[in-house]
């Protein structure tokens, strides 16, 4: 099992950036992959980014360029740095990671972007 916190959401305008952190409770360090995935509001959850254990990274279409996910085995966190940010990213931000065939989530960070 693994617990994940996620941190850093806020409000910000377009074209500004934050950065996303996800903190285990565990050692990532033999996780496969994590993950950051964002829900808007009426819309499915969507795949953000992933990153994994050997360092391959997965980002979907609309992110690739403005966000960077990046993992830090030592200190058991997954941080999304996010650039030119836009009204359409407006979203609750989650880690994710699957163990043993199940997936763990965070309780996720909103993320508001203002025009």
């Amino acid at each position: 099992q693994v617990q994940l916190v996620e941190s850093g959401g806020g409000l910000v305008q377009a074209g500004g950036s934050l950065r996303l952190s996800c903190a285990a409770s565990r050692s990532i360090f033999s996780i496969s992959v994590m993950g950051w995935y964002r829900q808007a509001p009426g819309k499915q959850r969507e795949l953000v980014a992933a990153i994994t254990r050997g360092g391959t990274i997965n980002y979907a279409d609309s992110m690739k360029g403005r966000f960077t996910i990046s993992r830090d085995n030592a200190k058991n966190t997954v941080d999304l740095q996010m650039n030119s940010l836009k009204p359409e990213d407006t979203a609750v931000y989650y880690c994710n990671t699957r163990l043993n065939g199940v997936d763990y989530w965070g309780k996720g960070t909103l993320v508001t972007v203002s025009s």
